[in-house]
C-alpha cells in the first residue's frame, strides 16, 4: 500500500514554472497548505516579483496553476527541517518522472538543499557554493530547465536574495506570453 503524500502536488500539462521545495514544514503539514509558516517570504516573493497579480494566501495554493504555476517537494512522504527527514525521504527519481510527464518550461528550486540532492543524484554534479549556485543552471529534463533559488524561510534569511526570483519570473512572464500569444 502507498502511503498518502503529506500535501498534493499542484502539477498538470501546460504548466510553465514547478517550484520544488525540500518537503512540506511542520506548519504546512499540520494546516495543509504549502509555505504556510509565518515569516515564509514565498507567497509575497511570488507577487512581487510578478508570478501572480495579487498575494495568494497558503491556503489558496491550488489557484497556482492558473498562473502556469505548479508545486511538489523532493519528499513527497516525510514532512519537516531537512535535517529531521530519513536517508530515504527524497525521491529525485520519482521527481525526475513528474518533469518529463508534465514538462514545464523550468523546474525551481526553492532551496539549494533539495536542488543539491536531485543534481547528485540526477546529473552527478555538485551544485556550486555561495551564490553562484543561483539561478539558471546547465542541465536540462527533456526540455525544462532547472533553476536554484534562495529559500523563502525565514531561518534563512542571512541568505536571502530576492534577484534570482524575479529574473526567473521575467522568463516565466515572457514564457507565458508566448504560449497565450498575448
Amino acid at each position: 500500500m502507498n502511503p498518502a503524500y503529506v500535501l498534493p502536488d499542484v502539477l498538470r500539462t501546460g504548466l510553465v514554472t514547478v517550484f520544488c521545495g525540500s518537503a512540506v514544514g511542520f506548519t504546512s503539514a499540520r494546516v495543509g497548505a504549502y509555505y504556510a509558516r509565518g515569516g515564509n517570504r514565498f507567497w509575497a516573493v511570488l507577487h512581487e516579483a510578478g508570478f501572480t497579480d495579487r498575494r495568494l494566501r497558503p491556503d489558496e495554493y491550488p489557484l497556482v496553476s492558473g498562473y502556469g504555476l505548479g508545486l511538489t517537494d523532493l519528499a513527497k512522504y516525510e514532512f519537516g527541517n531537512d535535517a529531521d527527514l530519513s536517508t530515504e525521504a527524497y525521491q529525485s527519481n520519482a521527481l525526475r518522472k513528474k518533469i518529463e510527464r508534465y514538462q514545464p518550461r523550468f523546474l525551481a528550486f526553492t532551496a539549494k538543499a533539495p536542488a543539491r540532492v536531485f543534481l547528485r543524484e540526477q546529473f552527478g554534479v555538485a551544485l556550486a557554493a555561495g551564490p553562484d549556485g543561483y539561478g539558471l543552471q546547465p542541465h536540462a529534463i527533456a526540455g525544462t530547465r532547472l533553476w536554484v533559488l534562495p529559500s523563502t524561510s525565514g531561518r534563512a534569511k542571512t541568505f536571502w536574495r530576492p534577484q534570482p526570483w524575479h529574473e526567473l519570473a521575467a522568463r516565466h512572464r515572457a514564457e507565458r506570453a508566448r504560449r497565450t500569444g498575448t
